[in-house]
C-alpha cells in the first residue's frame, strides 16, 4: 500500500466557468458528439423559435444548411431581448448566449408553455460552435453579435434602424466546432423529418428547409395538425376505419396550471404499432407519463367494451396492451407549463400528473365515441381480439421452439460457427448470404471474436405476417437462437450474445433485398438492437484493381475507372469483378469485408421512429405503387446500384 498519498486540498478543485462545462462534457447537454448530437444543435435553436410560435408571436421559421455546413435559423418572432441586463452588466442577448440557465422560459409572463425549458439550449449551441453570429430585429433596430467558441467578439452592435416593411425576429448562424464533433456534415433528410414533424404539431406555422449545398428545399405547413400527421403516417397502409379519430381537452392541476392534450389515432391492418408522443413539441421517443396514461386507458376501455358485448369469447383471458395497439398509429401531444424531462435531450416526460389527465381524457372521449358508433367500436375491438388470438398462437409456437431447442444437443443453430469469446461487447455476428459465402467467411474469419451464420435464400417478409407465422420460418428461427435475446415483447438486450451484428450480402439487387428483409425483421421484432446501434451492413467491393504491387477495392464502375486512370495510368495489371461473396476466397473475403482494419460497413440507425415506420411500410408492405414511387424519387441518392 502506498502511504505517500498526494495532498487533496481546495486548490485541487477545478471549477469550470461559464460554458466550459458544456465543452468539457458535451454529451450531457446534446446527447453525443456524433451525428445525433450534431443535429441536436439545430433542434435546440429551432425549439426556441417554436416556443415563440406556441406563444402566438411567430408563424414563419426557416432553416438553411449553408455550403460550408453551417446552419442558419430565422424566425419572425419577437426577437431575443437586447436591452441591458443589470445583474450581469451586459445586453440580454449576450447573457442568453453565454450563460447556462438564462432565458425567458423561467418567466411565466414570457412563455406559458415552452420546450426549451432548461435554458441551456442556445448557449450550449454557442459553446459547441466554432463560430456563431446572431441578428435581432426588434425595438426599431437591427442588432448583431458575434462569438467564437462562446467568447464574444467585441460588443453587441446596433447595425441600423429597421425599415418600415421589416418584421421583428431572430436570425442565428452557427458552425459546429470540428474539435468537438466526430462529424460536421448535416444530413438534410434528418432535418427534413424533424421540421415536418414540427409543422404537423403547430398548425398554420410555415417551416422551410433549404439545402444550399445541393440547391434543394422543402416547405411544410399543415392546417390539420396531428390529425393530418396520422393520415400522413398511414398514407401507404390499409386503414380498417375511414376517419382519423381526434379529440382534445385540458385540465387545470393545482399548483401546476393548465395542461392541454391532443390525441389523434387510426387503426390499420399492419401488425405493428406506431405511437408517437410529444411534450411541448419535443419528441419523447422513450414515452413517459402521457404515453402510460394513453395505453392504460385504451386497454381498459377495449376490455370493458369487449366483455360487455361478448366480443372476446375466442380470446383466452383479456386483451393485452399489445393486442389493443395492434396496427395502431397514434400521435399524443401534451402542452405542460412545467415539463420535467429526464435530460436536456428530453427523451422521457416524467410529470406524474400528466398520466391522470391523459387517462381521463381518453376514457371519456373514447367511451362517448364507442357509445355513439357501435359499428366502429365492434370493428376496433374485434381487430384487437384477432391480434390476441394470433399472439396466443405465437406464444405456443415460441414454447414449442424452446422445448425443441432444449431437447437438442445445443441451444445454438447447427450451421452457426460461433466465436470463442463470450463477451458480447467483443463478439461479432456475421449474417451471411448463402452457404458458399458462409463457408469462405468461416475459413477467413478471426474465430476469437467473429461468429458466422449463413442464410439460405430470403427470409420471410415480416411486414406481411404475424409472429406465429414468422416463427415457423427456419432461417428466422436460426437468427433468433443465435442472437439469444428472444423475440418480440420477450426480447431482452441482457441476453444478447453479440453487440455487433453485421449483415453481409452480395453487392447486387438480391443482396439488397435480403438486407432489407433482415432490417425489417430486426426493426419490428428486435428494435433495441437497432436503437442501441448494434446493426451494421457490410459493403463488399464490386471490383478489385491491381497495379504492380498495389491493390484497390472499389464499389462502383465510376470508382473503378477513376482508379484505373489516376492510380494505374490507364494500364492496370488486373481488374477482377466480384459477382458475389461466394466468388471470393477466404483471404479475399477477410481482406475486403471482414478485417476491422480494412472493411467498409454502414452503421444502421433510426433517427425518427415515426418516419422509419412509414418507410418500412412503403418498402415492405403490400402496396406496390408507393414502393415504385419511393424508389424512383430516391434512386439518385443511392450510394451505388448494381443490376
Amino acid at each position: 500500500m502506498n502511504n505517500h498519498k498526494p495532498e487533496y486540498k481546495a486548490d485541487n478543485i477545478s471549477v469550470l466557468e461559464g460554458l466550459d462545462a458544456v465543452r468539457e462534457s458535451p454529451g450531457m447537454y446534446i446527447g453525443s458528439t456524433g451525428e445525433k448530437g450534431l443535429h441536436q444543435l439545430v433542434y435546440e435553436v429551432v425549439d426556441n423559435s417554436i416556443d415563440e410560435a406556441i406563444a402566438g408571436y411567430c408563424d414563419m421559421i426557416s432553416v438553411a444548411i449553408n455550403e460550408d455546413d453551417s446552419i442558419t435559423v430565422v424566425d419572425n418572432g419577437r426577437g431575443i431581448p437586447v436591452d441591458h441586463h443589470d445583474e450581469h452588466d451586459a445586453p440580454a442577448l449576450e447573457v442568453i448566449l453565454t450563460k447556462l440557465h438564462a432565458g425567458g422560459k423561467f418567466d411565466d409572463d414570457s412563455y406559458t408553455v415552452s420546450g426549451g425549458l432548461h435554458g441551456v439550449g442556445v448557449s450550449a449551441v454557442n459553446a459547441l460552435s466554432e463560430r456563431l453570429t446572431v441578428e435581432v430585429k426588434r425595438d426599431g433596430g437591427v442588432y448583431t453579435h458575434e462569438f467564437q467558441r462562446a467568447i464574444p467578439q467585441g460588443e453587441m452592435q446596433t447595425a441600423r434602424e429597421m425599415s418600415s416593411d421589416e418584421t421583428t425576429g431572430t436570425e442565428i448562424t452557427f458552425k459546429p466546432d470540428p474539435d468537438v464533433f466526430e462529424v460536421t456534415a448535416f444530413d438534410a433528410s434528418v432535418l427534413e423529418t424533424r421540421l415536418r414533424q414540427l409543422a404537423f404539431l403547430n398548425p398554420g406555422v410555415e417551416i422551410t428547409l433549404q439545402d444550399r449545398r445541393s440547391d434543394t428545399g422543402f416547405e411544410f405547413c399543415y392546417d390539420g395538425g396531428i390529425k393530418e400527421y396520422v393520415s400522413y403516417l398511414n398514407e401507404h397502409k390499409v386503414e380498417i376505419h375511414d376517419d382519423v379519430i381526434f379529440f382534445e381537452g385540458a385540465d387545470v392541476v393545482a399548483d401546476i396550471g393548465r395542461i392541454e392534450v391532443e390525441i389523434a389515432l387510426q387503426v390499420t391492418n399492419s401488425t405493428t404499432e406506431s405511437i408517437n408522443s410529444f411534450a411541448n413539441n419535443i419528441n419523447t421517443p422513450d414515452g413517459g407519463k402521457h404515453l402510460t396514461g394513453f395505453k392504460t386507458a385504451l386497454t381498459r376501455l377495449y376490455n370493458s367494451y369487449g366483455n360487455d358485448n361478448d366480443l372476446l369469447e375466442d380470446v383466452d383471458g383479456n386483451l393485452s396492451g399489445t393486442d389493443v395497439r395492434d396496427g395502431l398509429t397514434a400521435v399524443i401531444s401534451v402542452k405542460h407549463p412545467d415539463p420535467q424531462f429526464e435530460s436536456q435531450t428530453k427523451t422521457t416526460l416524467g410529470n406524474a400528473e400528466v398520466r391522470g389527465v391523459v387517462d381521463t381524457l381518453v376514457t371519456d372521449e373514447m367511451t362517448i365515441l364507442f357509445e355513439e358508433n357501435p359499428t366502429l367500436a365492434t370493428t376496433l375491438v374485434e381487430h384487437a381480439a384477432n391480434a390476441a388470438q394470433a399472439r396466443q398462437a405465437a406464444t405456443k409456437a415460441k414454447q414449442a421452439t424452446r422445448r425443441k431447442t432444449a431437447l437438442s444437443s445445443t441451444r445454438l443453430p447447427g450451421k452457426l460457427a460461433d466465436c470463442q469469446t463470450k463477451d458480447p461487447d467483443e463478439a461479432e455476428l456475421f449474417i451471411v448470404e448463402g452457404d458458399s459465402a458462409g463457408g469462405s467467411a468461416k475459413q477467413g474469419r478471426n474465430n476469437e471474436n467473429q461468429a458466422i451464420l449463413p442464410l439460405k435464400g430470403k427470409i420471410l417478409n415480416v411486414e406481411r405476417h404475424r409472429l406465429n407465422r414468422i416463427l415457423e420460418n427456419n432461417e428466422i428461427e436460426s437468427i433468433i437462437n443465435a442472437i439469444g435475446g428472444g423475440v418480440g415483447d420477450e426480447f431482452s438486450m441482457e441476453d444478447v450474445r453479440y453487440n455487433t451484428i453485421i449483415l453481409m450480402m452480395d453487392a447486387d439487387v438480391d443482396g439488397a433485398h435480403i438486407r432489407s428483409l433482415l432490417l425489417t425483421f430486426f426493426y419490428r421484432y428486435m428494435p433495441e438492437l437497432v436503437e442501441q446501434g448494434c446493426i451494421y451492413a457490410a459493403q463488399p467491393p464490386l471490383y478489385r484493381v491491381k497495379h504492380c504491387s498495389e491493390t484497390y477495392d472499389v464499389m462502383t464502375e465510376q470508382q473503378r475507372e477513376e482508379v484505373i486512370e489516376e492510380e494505374c495510368n490507364g494500364n492496370p495489371t488486373q481488374v477482377q469483378r466480384f459477382k458475389g461473396l461466394g466468388e471470393m476466397n477466404p483471404e479475399q473475403l477477410w481482406d475486403t469485408t471482414m478485417n476491422p482494419e480494412n472493411r467498409n460497413v454502414t452503421h444502421i440507425t433510426v433517427g425518427n421512429a415515426a418516419e422509419a415506420n412509414r418507410v418500412f411500410s412503403i418498402l415492405m408492405g403490400d402496396d406496390v405503387e408507393p414502393r415504385k414511387e419511393f424508389i424512383s424519387n430516391n434512386a439518385t441518392d443511392a450510394d451505388f446500384i448494381d443490376i
